[in-house]
């Protein structure tokens, strides 16, 4: 037995699908795991740069800033990136704010990467057998 479609349900489906969609996409934007956080904390060589100076220990807001050229504004967003992806915390102490890294994040991305490590040197390993093999029976 077959069903007859109904159009209405179809059209009201697809309406809902696009909005979902587009509310889907908005959320994604701003809610993102933590590996995809630190992935793209990570991404840009200025914030890299700013947990390479962290990783020496706590420092006021301006003097994360110092050795950049570029306005504070700018490595404020960069701050926020960081704080969002748990690179990087603020702490209060008296008047000043001092900003500490935090590795933790850091070992999802190495555990990530590690994964993809152990599959491409089993995919080189097995090309390196085929080439071998193949110039064994070249020499046959």
């Amino acid at each position: 037995m077959q069903r007859r479609g109904r159009p209405w349900i179809k059209a009201r489906s697809l309406k809902l699908e696009k909005s979902l969609y587009k509310h889907y996409t908005l959320w994604c934007n701003v809610h993102m795991d933590q590996l995809t956080d630190a992935l793209i904390a990570i991404s840009h060589p200025t914030r890299r740069a700013i947990i390479e100076q962290l990783a020496n220990g706590p420092a006021r807001f301006l003097d994360v800033a110092k050795p950049f050229d570029t306005a504070l504004n700018a490595v404020t967003k960069h701050l926020k990136l960081l704080e969002r992806a748990g690179l990087i915390e603020r702490r209060k102490q008296g008047r000043e704010v001092y900003i500490s890294f935090r590795g933790e994040p850091l070992r999802e991305v190495a555990g990530w990467v590690h994964e993809y490590e152990r599959f491409w040197n089993e995919r080189l390993d097995q090309f390196e057998q085929y080439f071998k093999h193949k110039k064994k029976k070249e020499k046959k």
